[in-house]
């Protein structure tokens, strides 16, 4: 007796597919797979694919979790998971040495603005802002990294000049660069991969760009979120190495992807002393589950060690604000409890309970800096 998988195939029309293929099927009114003599309905209990990964994913086991309460458990798992996360990240070091060009600076109201892009061998050129506050004065002032979200990175900086960005502005607050430096902070603000004017859009059609971008790195071996690590350890280096900037007193944040990668930036360089993260206390097991998921956010293999929280946790026992919309739509209740109470845990282990704050604020997915900012005030003074 014959067995079914001794059946032919069924005969594919290569020239037809080519020329039309499926869509030209539909148009008939054919289901393709009909037409290929296959039928649909015949695997009723084998899962989707979506569904099989939003399973996989509530099993994550996560198998790096900080489950202790001790200094001494809190320094051995925070040795551990850095080393994991590390890395899954691969390389992400900035260059040693690079050329600083200034393209433009223009005298504001309360400070300098520089356009700036970095040059090193080997690397892709970064362009940035770099904000002076005025009057500048004899003694070093604090730095601050200032990390943007989806939405570009010229709103950042305050450059309302441009169009459109004074609306972008007005709706989340989004130029708390330029806050940051009328407080009397010396900041560097980097355009990070995928985003303008890096990004061109021509080359991604209607697809996300942050989604292509990270397939397509992937093919060569890199990773998009380490990427924009390396750009963002690339400013803080480019802060430490102003002889205008005190070393020993930077701080870094951001909303949206611009937390995130605040948080991530904080959690593996120990020199930032203080981070604000903003519209980001998700957790990837959440959003994994969403019919959208930031290509620019993910770590290969991440929730088989951890997940958010303890790339968080690894800030302790340096300062960290939290800002928590309570109309951020991005932002889960039930998952932001989940998140916060692993961090609070971390944080009282290593001693600094105080020392990590959640300033659950009325709003939406905005920058809000009511805590923040008088805390970035208070620990790196920039008037001394």
């Amino acid at each position: 007796m014959q067995s079914p998988l001794d059946f032919p195939a069924p005969r594919v029309d290569r020239r037809r597919l080519l020329q039309g293929g499926f869509a030209a099927l539909l148009t008939a009114g054919l289901s393709p797979l009909r037409a290929f003599g296959w039928t649909t309905g015949e695997f009723e209990n084998a899962p989707t694919t979506h569904e099989q990964i939003r399973q996989d994913a509530t099993d994550a086991p996560l198998a790096i979790r900080f489950d202790g309460s001790t200094a001494r458990e809190f320094a051995d798992w925070r040795r551990r998971f850095s080393t994991k996360l590390r890395e899954l990240l691969g390389p992400h070091d900035p260059p040693a040495q690079w050329e600083t060009i200034v393209e433009e600076r223009v005298e504001l109201d309360g400070h300098t603005r520089e356009r700036i892009v970095l040059a090193a061998d080997g690397h892709p050129r970064l362009p940035m802002y770099r904000l002076l506050p005025r009057p500048l004065g004899d003694q070093p002032r604090p730095g601050v990294l200032a990390i943007h979200g989806h939405s570009g990175f010229h709103p950042v900086a305050g450059r309302d000049d441009l169009p459109g960005v004074a609306k972008q502005i007005e709706a989340v607050r989004y130029d708390y660069g330029r806050r940051m430096a009328l407080r009397g902070y010396i900041v560097a603000v980097p355009c990070l991969t995928p985003f303008e004017p890096r990004e061109d859009r021509a080359s991604y059609g209607n697809q996300d760009p942050c989604a292509v971008a990270f397939v397509r790195m992937q093919l060569l071996g890199k990773l998009l979120m380490a990427e924009n690590l390396r750009d963002c350890l690339w400013c803080i280096e480019l802060l430490a190495r102003d002889e205008r900037v005190d070393a020993e007193r930077l701080g870094c944040l951001g909303l949206s992807y611009g937390g995130r990668m605040t948080m991530l930036t904080a959690a593996l360089e120990p020199r930032i002393k203080v981070a604000a993260v903003s519209g980001a206390l998700n957790m990837m097991q959440e959003r994994i589950g969403l019919k959208y998921s930031c290509g620019a956010q993910v770590i290969p293999g991440l929730l088989k060690y951890g997940d958010v929280p303890e790339i968080g946790s690894l800030i302790a026992p340096r300062s960290c604000v939290w800002e928590v919309g309570a109309r951020d739509g991005l932002i889960k209740p039930d998952w932001a409890k989940k998140a916060e109470a692993s961090i609070r845990r971390a944080y009282a282990a290593a001693g600094a309970g105080e020392r990590v704050r959640f300033d659950h604020f009325e709003g939406g997915h905005r920058w809000n800096g009511d805590v923040a900012e008088p805390l970035f005030d208070e620990l790196l003074r920039p008037g001394a």
